[in-house]
């Protein structure tokens, strides 16, 4: 079967992989739409370590093709989104409703592929990027028929990543205000997560000045290019300063009460700790490679009770939260066809990652 995989040294694509039968609490999945995000491009550039050969792909939905003899949540023929978070479900921390803290959902790759009789490893335990592909149970999220796969594709990764970041993670308020650094896909759901939470000023920031459009259609009211800004704090400040003509107060006060870092580089952490008003809180989504480190000021944290924190995947919980985020969608309350710039067949997959890295896409997604 046709798939992309990693080498070693590049992504290649190939029609000679191939699948085994699902184990007991296992679900194959022809897969139908995969969403392309950065983090598969952060393993062929080594930024995020990963074994190869593997298939790469980690943001997909499809149809249930064939079950395990002890599944019993989906059958063949359901429609599902994956979810990435390939959790245990039975430790301490999946049965207090977090997942994302389960030790076994980091690091568990396995090797249910094979290609020209060589071992295969998954990726992120779903490996998307493959016409039929095996998850685990918890993994298969079951959603209505009518809603386009091409768009559920996304909400696995991209969206719940973002909208998680809002709804599970931070404590948005209505009125609150807040800053975005990074209009990608996982940036636009944090816009409109902040939308939906009724944010009174959401501030997108990115380097690229054709992100606007997109940022203010998902909910943002001010967009700074920073690539054109010569101080992005202190067009913050201007913005939602600390009073009118003093854009800022004693110990940094004025700003924002949310700050989401979805770059995830230890510069742009530290500008979103530098806009934050007092009590304000970061939250980090982005990943940077492995052993990144950051300076921050203390006395931005401590003397005026502001936070910085991280979230894996939006903290979220997965027959929760992806199955919110479509219901949402199917009351006209949540974007996501909107997110699908462009579709492309698996043969494409260069293209594109070439359009991604142009700034062309909100998402790109890849069709079987």
């Amino acid at each position: 079967m046709r798939a992309i995989i990693f080498n070693g040294t590049a992504a290649e694509f190939t029609a000679d992989l191939e699948v085994r039968a699902p184990g007991p609490k296992e679900v194959k999945v022809r897969m139908v739409a995969a969403g392309l995000c950065h983090s598969d491009v952060s393993v062929i550039n080594g930024t995020i370590p990963w074994p190869a050969p593997s298939v790469l792909g980690h943001e997909g939905a499809g149809i249930v093709s064939e079950v395990g003899s002890a599944v019993t949540s989906v059958v063949p023929g359901d429609h599902i989104v994956i979810s990435t978070l390939a959790a245990c479900g039975v430790c301490r921390q999946c049965a207090s409703g977090r997942p994302t803290r389960c030790r076994k959902s980091i690091g568990n790759a396995s090797q249910p592929f094979t290609l020209h009789g060589t071992p295969c490893t998954n990726f992120a335990g779903t490996s998307a990027f493959a016409e039929e592909t095996l998850i685990t149970e918890l993994q298969a999220v079951r959603i209505p028929k009518d809603v386009p796969l091409t768009s559920a594709a996304l909400v696995g990764c991209g969206v719940i990543t973002g909208a998680g970041a809002v709804f599970n993670r931070a404590n948005v308020q209505p009125g609150d205000t807040a800053i975005v650094f990074g209009v990608g896909g996982v940036g636009l759901n944090t816009i409109q997560a902040l939308r939906i939470k009724r944010a009174s000023r959401i501030i997108a920031i990115d380097t690229m000045a054709s992100k606007e459009a997109l940022a203010r259609q998902f909910g943002a009211t001010d967009f700074i290019n920073a690539s054109e800004v010569e101080d992005v704090v202190a067009k913050v400040h201007e913005l939602v300063p600390y009073a009118d003509g003093l854009p800022v107060g004693g110990f940094n006060s004025g700003g924002v009460d949310w700050a989401f870092d979805v770059v995830g580089h230890p510069k742009v952490t530290s500008q979103c700790l530098d806009c934050l008003d007092w009590g304000g809180t970061v939250v980090i989504l982005g990943v940077p490679a492995p052993g990144t480190e950051m300076n921050l000021s203390y006395s931005r944290l401590t003397h005026v009770d502001r936070t910085v924190m991280g979230t894996r995947a939006g903290s979220y919980v997965p027959q929760r939260d992806l199955v919110g985020i479509v219901e949402m969608y199917r009351r006209g309350e949540y974007m996501l066809d909107e997110l699908v710039t462009a579709q492309y067949q698996l043969e494409d997959f260069d293209q594109a990652v070439h359009d991604m890295h142009e700034g062309k896409l909100a998402r790109g997604v890849l069709t079987f």
